[in-house]
């Protein structure tokens, strides 16, 4: 085999090898790795005696289309309206520049190109994947399935896929199964990623819990699937691609169409480390904004519901002044005719009788405080009694002699169309403009249902899902551009919209509504895995749990919060002078370490399931943060009599020394990683913020 047939892509501390088959006309992945792993037989290699299938079916391709796929999935289903299904491809070149690569096969009987792309993301481990399709024929093609890529795993004892899953208000709940044979596959079909399942998946050999991890994650903010299938010959190959909404799209002769780009990513310290991948990607994504500071805010939402007036807001926000909160985010209920949610979505305009004396001088009196200020806004939403929907009333997702579902109370904005777009760009730049509007959380709380367009053909309709996401990212782009000061806050219900294309548009992200205290660590503890703490938006509030609702201490919540960027939305107006006191340290503190919690390396220390958790934080400062927090009994009783919990950190330099800045205790670092930081749990003491200071030794001067 010459260079010229195989190529290997080199992220900072992994290489990516693809061959050409000999066993036919596609592309395999020959090593996936630590550099070096290139250098000796392929360990997807197989015997190539197949039975009953045929060679494509059993070897570790790329992406092959079903003609050539008969048996063990396709990633591509292509064919003429009217005609038999199937591809068959041949080879036509490569092209191959620094960190990327392009690998063109074409069918002329069917007229089409399809091109394998590749590009190593800088200062990561990160490979991006995507495919373009080309109609090169006079007819046009019917796409069914297309994927952006397969991926896959050698593995010896199986597989363990950890993927993450739940539903609103429980998000990113941690699952793992082992997949020895068969298929496993997650998606959604709401226009959205989903509260259900995250585009996101990981996959390790069974053969060890520590095993080496490899990850990937579908960029893509409507439907999509990810499908995990243990093939014949013991190797997992993963398919990740989104789903057109009616099933098939088509392409018209001179189109092309690009797929969502596929990352992948790998470690060989297992899912922290992986973690780790992801979050240094994330902070790639961030740019120069990373280095924004993430301003602890205070939300109404939960204090005042929709009941909001200049008054009641700017009591609110004096009292989060008092105790150190930076940004000040009015939540739904400010535009007219919004006195509950049946009404006013659409009408983006203040409301006079709750600012009776204008809305700009609320804002004004908000800032004097010494704060930004923020508001929320739902801007593919539309009320059934709006304005909005009386003067376009052909705006709204329906179908033609259908009626329209209503989802908490409220229709869907067919933000596909280029006349949709430009009105909700339009109130944007309105809103910004006129008012000092510092910060803005664009919420989605309902899924489309009746996806069509008055007037429309079935034809017609095939690709929406596609239209509204297109439209999405082009007015995030368009915030981006013309209010470069304002930051942006995803959220759709939570967090059913989170995926890499919504975190490259916004500053952070809400993972879910539910702030109730050991609910939410499990929440975080999810989220963390694929996500880095600069994005996580987590708040304070004084709600009770409801999966677990187990009392905890106002220092347990802040502790939690402090995790990713903290706020708080709990009712300030009910806290005594001592809980506010007791919140104004903790925000001091939480001030002085947030470069280290936005910024640094982080570990995730065991699980919500064991009686102390917690995560670390190692700055480039020589400082290491650790966030402990006890899940586990309440009752003053050690785990063992005398002795308290341990929580180890990790990845610390054994020969040096590490300082507790606020007790004044030195341990080594050996000290640190076999016996772990001690913790002595009461019912009055159930969460604790420690910051070491790293010394060359373990008796510094």
């Amino acid at each position: 085999m010459t260079s010229y047939d195989r190529w290997t892509l080199r992220t900072e501390n992994t290489s990516y090898t693809v061959r050409l088959s000999p066993d036919g006309p596609w592309a395999e992945l020959d090593a996936w790795g630590p550099h070096g792993v290139e250098e000796g037989p392929s360990a997807l290699d197989w015997s190539h005696r197949t039975h009953f299938i045929t060679p494509a079916d059993a070897a570790p391709a790329e992406y092959l289309p079903q003609g050539q796929r008969p048996f063990a999935g396709a990633d591509l289903i292509a064919a003429r309206p009217g005609q038999e299904r199937g591809v068959w491809w041949e080879f036509t070149g490569a092209q191959e520049d620094t960190g990327g690569l392009r690998l063109t096969f074409t069918d002329d009987l069917l007229g089409l190109r399809t091109t394998l792309c590749y590009a190593v993301v800088p200062g990561t481990d990160v490979l991006h994947r995507w495919t373009e399709l080309a109609c090169t024929g006079s007819q046009e093609l019917r796409l069914e399935r297309f994927d952006s890529g397969a991926v896959n795993v050698p593995v010896t004892a199986g597989a363990r896929l950890t993927y993450l899953a739940g539903q609103w208000s429980q998000e990113f709940q941690r699952a793992q199964l082992a997949l020895t044979r068969g298929t496993f596959t997650v998606g959604s079909t709401q226009g959205t990623p989903g509260h259900a399942y995250a585009p996101w998946l990981a996959v390790q050999d069974l053969a060890a819990d520590d095993a080496p991890a490899y990850g990937i994650a579908l960029e893509w903010p409507g439907n999509w699937h990810i499908t995990a299938q243990a093939e014949a010959g013991g190797a997992v190959r993963v398919r990740a691609g989104r789903v057109p909404h009616e099933g098939a799209v088509l392409l018209a002769p001179g189109e092309t169409l690009t797929t969502p780009r596929l990352a992948c990513a790998f470690s060989a310290d297992g899912l922290d480390g992986l973690s780790r991948v992801w979050h240094r990607y994330e902070r790639h994504l961030a740019g120069a904004r990373l280095h924004r500071p993430r301003k602890v805010l205070y939300n109404s939402w939960e204090a005042t519901g929709f009941d909001v007036d200049a008054a009641g807001q700017l009591e609110l926000a004096k009292s989060a002044a008092d105790i150190g909160i930076e940004l000040f985010v009015v939540d739904d209920g400010w535009f007219t005719g919004r006195a509950d949610d049946t009404a006013g979505l659409g009408d983006w305009h203040p409301d006079p009788a709750a600012f009776p004396g204008g809305f700009g001088r609320f804002v004004e009196d908000v800032r004097a405080l010494g704060m930004d200020f923020g508001l929320w806004i739902e801007p593919e939403a539309v009320s059934p009694g709006s304005r909005l929907l009386a003067e376009h009333p052909d705006w709204a997702y329906r179908i033609d002699g259908r009626p329209a579902r209503l989802v908490r109370n409220q229709l869907l904005l067919d933000l596909g169309r280029a006349d949709v777009q430009d009105f909700v760009i339009a109130t944007l730049d309105r809103l910004l403009t006129e008012h000092r509007v510092d910060y803005l959380k664009w919420d989605m709380n309902r899924p489309p249902t009746e996806r069509g367009r008055p007037g429309d053909t079935p034809a017609e309709r095939l690709d929406l899902d596609a239209a509204h996401v297109h439209g999405y990212l082009r007015v995030l782009d368009h915030l981006r551009t013309a209010h470069p000061h304002v930051s942006v806050e995803g959220c759709a219900g939570g967090g059913g919209r989170i995926d890499h294309t919504t975190l490259a548009r916004t500053d952070v992200v809400w993972p879910s509504d539910n702030t109730a205290p050991l609910d939410r660590l499990a929440i975080q503890y999810g989220f963390l895995h694929a996500h880095a703490p600069h994005v996580m938006s987590s708040w304070v509030t004084d709600a009770p749990g409801i999966f677990d609702p187990r009392p905890r201490s106002l220092a347990f919540r802040f502790v939690t919060a402090m995790c990713g960027v903290l706020g708080v939305g709990a009712d300030l107006r009910t806290w005594s002078p001592q809980r506010r006191a007791e919140a104004g340290g903790w925000i001091a503190r939480y001030k002085d370490i947030r470069d280290v919690i936005h910024h640094g390396e982080a570990h995730l220390l065991g699980s919500p399931d064991d009686a102390t958790c917690g995560v670390q934080y190692d700055g480039t400062d020589g400082r290491t943060v650790v966030a402990a927090l006890n899940t586990g009994r309440l009752d003053g009783a050690p785990l063992v009599p005398g002795r308290p919990a341990r929580l180890r950190p990790r990845g610390l330099d054994p020969g040096a020394g590490y300082r507790d800045a606020a007790s004044g205790t030195t341990y080594g670092g050996a000290h640190l990683l076999h016996y772990g930081l001690p913790f002595a749990w009461t019912a009055d003491h159930d969460a604790e913020l420690v910051v070491l200071t790293r010394h060359p030794g373990p008796r510094p001067a």
